[in-house]
This record gives structure tokens, C-alpha cells and sequence, in this order.
């Protein structure tokens, strides 16, 4: 895994780049993640394995699931991935871009624990209040866990908001241990 993360971090440092100076880290981002998933198909991905298509035949493979969204820039990013037989860390690329293009936003990876499922509107009510605690522009990764038994517990970075049942009983027995 190590060694994928290093083959892939100078081609998406690379797009980066492209994307910033270009004011295009939103298409970059989609262009990415579409890339991504097609690489991560099982049939794709055996093409892609497959010594024998050259790699001009593998970047038209491609190029023809993007359909007409392929610009110059893309093109040629396919390319030199497939020359350099690559496609296959696409997922990566794409991966380490959203985490250059969050930092760059300045936006922080939450983590929001809940005893329940939350629902979308609950979702969108909740990141406000988020954002104003923790200061910062923030991207929700929502888990379930229900011995919270209600309430959530957040964290980000290395701070943590705990403002569960189970985090107040817990707190609450430890004032009265004290």
C-alpha cells in the first residue's frame, strides 16, 4: 500500500498543480473520481492487467468511458499514465488529490459518531453548528455506533466533541469517583 501511495503522489501532485494555476480543482476532482471508479471496475481493470493491448490501446479504453468530456490536458494525463502503466493507481491519484484540494479549501475530515442513522436533513442541519465549533470548513464521514445510546461524538483532527448519553453517564461517573 506504501508503494502505491508513493507511485501515485507525484501524478497528483502534478494534477494538482494543473487544476490550481487552471481554477479547475472542482472538474480535476469529478474528472478524478469518475477515472477512479472506472479503473475500479473488475472488467476494466482486467484490460487495464492485460499485456497485450499497448498503451495507446488501453488509454483509448479509457478515454471512450469518459465519452466527449476528455479534454488536451486529460488526454494526455490518460497517456502518460498508461505509457508509464499506471491506470491501475488512478484510485490513489485521486485520493491523495482530495486531500491536497481539502487542505488547500481548508477543509477538515470530520468523523460524527451517532447512536442513529442520520438522514440527510439532519446531516445538513448538523455541519453549521460543526463548523462554528471547530472553526473550520468541514467534511462529514457519518458512523453508527449505538452504545452512544444517543447524541454524537465528532472528531476532527485531534480534537474530539463528545456530546453523547454514554459520554455524559461517563463523565458524570467519573465526578462522582472524584
Amino acid at each position: 500500500m506504501a508503494e502505491l501511495v508513493t507511485i501515485a503522489r507525484p501524478y497528483a501532485e502534478a494534477v494538482f498543480r494543473l487544476a490550481k494555476e487552471k481554477g479547475q480543482l472542482s472538474a480535476w476532482s469529478g474528472r478524478l473520481a469518475s477515472l477512479a471508479a472506472y479503473v475500479g471496475n473488475p472488467d476494466v481493470a482486467a484490460c487495464i492487467a492485460d499485456p497485450a493491448p499497448t498503451a495507446a490501446q488501453k488509454a483509448d479504453v479509457i478515454k471512450s468511458l469518459l465519452g466527449k468530456d476528455v479534454d488536451g490536458d486529460l488526454a494526455n494525463f490518460i497517456q502518460l499514465l498508461a505509457t508509464n502503466n499506471r491506470l491501475s493507481v488512478l484510485p490513489e491519484i485521486a485520493d491523495f488529490f482530495e486531500n491536497l484540494k481539502s487542505a488547500e479549501e481548508g477543509v477538515k475530515d470530520a468523523v460524527v459518531v451517532s447512536a442513529f442513522p442520520l438522514d440527510d436533513k439532519q446531516t445538513r442541519d448538523l455541519q453549521p453548528m460543526l463548523e462554528a465549533h471547530f472553526k473550520s470548513k468541514l467534511s462529514l464521514e457519518i458512523q453508527v455506533d449505538p452504545e452512544l445510546i444517543g447524541g454524537v461524538k465528532v472528531v476532527v483532527g485531534d480534537q474530539m466533541l463528545d456530546v453523547s448519553v454514554r459520554g455524559r453517564l461517563e463523565a458524570m461517573a467519573t465526578a462522582l469517583r472524584n
